[in-house]
């Protein structure tokens, strides 16, 4: 039987002819490899009980800054608290919110042709309204509770230059201010358009809503969206016309008779009695459009209380007597986790350089100048 050779590589490059030599030797190396693994491994992985005791090794540090900041948030937090607003790091803000419906129509065209009409289309596009797809009330309500326009007549009502201490780019900022304070937004689910205000006045923050809502309807009346509402507004006019010239008519043929001091021989006369006879047939005329137009503006305010208008009010802001903002206990919670993480973060970093500075080589690797001069 021919000799069993086995070829085997390893540190050391050879060439077994025996059998049972290679088998032996082919253990003995295999043995050494996964010892040299194993040391490896255990070398790389880092053992749970030694972060826990360097923990331990600094646990009065971790406690100490843990406590610390504990107290100081806290102070602060009162001192926020019992300060004036004006004065207050951290004051008290107060959100009033007003609710409003917001009626969608079938089709954009109304809206489209109304914001063509008053020049606002090219503005309504800029602000995310598309036109040709048929803009929405609802998209041109945040459109004008975000625009210049609206911006300015808010910072012009109440002083906001002047009490916010604007010096430059006064509209830009004032506009930029005003922006981070009041908020509009859309509840798609519900259609009610939400306006809020934050301020640590109260009673200031309620009065810079009621402006907005009102402000906004106006404005959407202005649009002439509702045409009901308009229809409305021209009946009561004509309404009113119609009126004040029936009681002139009624005042002259009043004038006419008592000018006459003898009525038997003054009716006889052709000119007299042909201008008594236009009055009276003008007052019939005034007295038949106004009784129509009366007849048709009850009937419009029976379609309106069936009808749902466009921009109607749900709710008036209130003068809140709770804050919104900040929320202290959150701050205090936030501030002693990340003083905590701090604090271990140190404990870790202090026991590195420790352990660095006891290693001479990796000391060395570090900062080779001051080896070499020790």
């Amino acid at each position: 039987m021919l000799p069993f050779f086995c070829v085997f590589f390893s540190q050391n490059t050879y060439i077994a002819i025996d059998k049972d030599f290679c088998y032996s030797h082919t253990e003995k190396v295999y043995t050494r490899m996964e010892e040299n693994e194993l040391t490896q491994n255990s070398e790389d992985e880092i053992s749970l009980i030694d972060l826990f005791a360097v923990l331990l090794h600094y646990k009065k540090m971790i406690i100490i800054a843990c406590s610390i900041a504990a107290v100081a948030v806290v102070l602060y937090s009162i001192i926020t608290i019992v300060l004036p607003p004006e004065k207050s790091p951290l004051p008290n803000q107060y959100t009033p919110q007003a609710h409003m419906l917001i009626k969608e129509s079938g089709s954009g065209g109304g809206l489209s042709s109304a914001l063509s009409s008053s020049g606002m289309g090219a503005l309504a596009g800029m602000a995310g309204i598309n036109m040709s797809a048929g803009a929405t009330n609802s998209s041109l309500a945040v459109f004008l509770a975000s625009s210049n326009s609206f911006l300015d007549a808010v910072t012009d009502k109440f002083g906001f230059v002047e009490r916010l201490k604007i010096k430059k780019n006064i509209r830009a900022n004032s506009r930029k201010v005003l922006k981070k304070k009041l908020s509009a937004n859309y509840d798609e689910d519900t259609g009610i358009f939400s306006v809020s205000f934050t301020d640590i006045d109260p009673v200031f923050a309620k009065s810079v809503v009621d402006f907005s809502v009102d402000w906004l309807g106006e404005r959407f009346d202005e649009l002439g969206l509702d045409n009901n509402k308009i229809q409305k507004e021209n009946l009561e006019k004509n309404i009113q016309l119609c009126y004040n010239e029936i009681l002139r008519l009624e005042h002259e043929v009043q004038n006419l008779g008592a000018s006459v001091s003898d009525a038997t021989s003054v009716w006889n006369i052709p000119s007299i009695r042909t201008g008594s006879a236009r009055l009276q047939m003008e007052l019939e005329a005034q007295k038949s459009v106004y009784t129509q137009l009366k007849s048709q503006y009850e009937l419009l305010k029976v379609q309106m209380q069936s009808e749902q208008p466009i921009f109607q009010i749900v709710e008036r802001p209130e003068v809140p007597d709770q804050k919104s903002k900040p929320s202290r206990g959150k701050l205090c919670i936030i501030v002693e986790f990340a003083t905590f993480f701090m604090a271990v973060f140190a404990a870790f970093a202090l026991n590195a350089y420790k352990n660095i500075k006891n290693d001479k080589e990796a000391w060395g690797k570090l900062f080779p100048q001051k080896v070499r001069s020790e």
